[in-house]
């Protein structure tokens, strides 16, 4: 990893355990409104699903750029009838509450140190298709020691086009060879890959709960492939 200057970070399923913090703060949100047979880890699961599509209508250009947190809320009110809740019957204020579970999420219990020793050798940010408040909100709240807010909202383009990566490295003033991008998903490290960044695959086998990673394993000779950030730190150097 010579050269590397930077570590660029996926957050949501890397660096935090984005499932059980929505399905925490649903569990209440879901007895409160008649639906408390509602599992709530398959209800993040359910919110989660429209992640992808909704981007997508942004990557395509069918829809400007919007903000995550606009995303994460349109898709919200799409889902609470899967469950049987009627959106229109929720106040607005009582939504916009558990939209923002997705700033409050936790990190994985090795990432606080391995960031710590990472960040005493090299840049470290987000590059994450959050937008900038979500992730300023998470940080202060983890204590994640980011030394920048970067990614999508940054890049203006959702991850995994390539403007995503390359704009990140531009903003730092670096050629993107000297960025690594930190992920616990293959298709992450494609794109960044394709883009000339350096590659780290961690490991996180229970973003999806016990025994149920979408990807368990590193699907390519990536430049660094470890279990967990203390192990990256080492690897790295730090």
């Amino acid at each position: 990893m010579n050269g590397v200057k930077a570590l660029v970070f996926d957050v949501f399923g890397t660096v935090v355990d984005w499932r059980a913090g929505v399905a925490r703060e649903a569990a209440e949100f879901l007895q409160r409104h008649g639906a408390g047979g509602v599992d709530p880890a398959a209800f993040a699961d359910l919110w989660r699903a429209r992640y992808q599509p909704a981007m997508e209508e942004v990557r395509s250009g069918r829809r400007p750029f919007v903000r995550l947190d606009v995303l994460h809320r349109e898709n919200l009110e799409v889902i609470l009838p899967d469950v049987g809740v009627d959106p229109s019957h929720v106040p607005a204020s009582e939504l916009d509450a558990l939209n923002r579970a997705w700033h409050r999420l936790d990190p994985w219990p090795d990432v606080l140190a391995g960031l710590a020793r990472l960040k005493t050798h090299y840049i470290i940010a987000p590059l994450s298709n959050g937008n900038v408040l979500l992730m300023l909100n998470m940080a202060k709240r983890a204590g994640l020691p980011w030394d920048a807010i970067l990614g999508a909202e940054v890049a203006q383009a959702y991850k995994p086009a390539p403007e995503a990566y390359l704009r990140t490295a531009d903003i730092l003033g670096l050629e993107p060879g000297e960025v690594c991008m930190v992920a616990a998903h293959n298709s992450d490290l494609d794109a960044a890959s394709a883009c000339g960044l350096r590659t780290a695959f961690v490991a996180r086998p229970l973003e999806y709960g016990s025994g149920s990673s979408r990807d368990p394993v590193a699907e390519r000779d990536w430049d660094v492939i470890v279990a967990d950030f203390a192990e990256l730190a080492t690897r790295m150097g730090a």
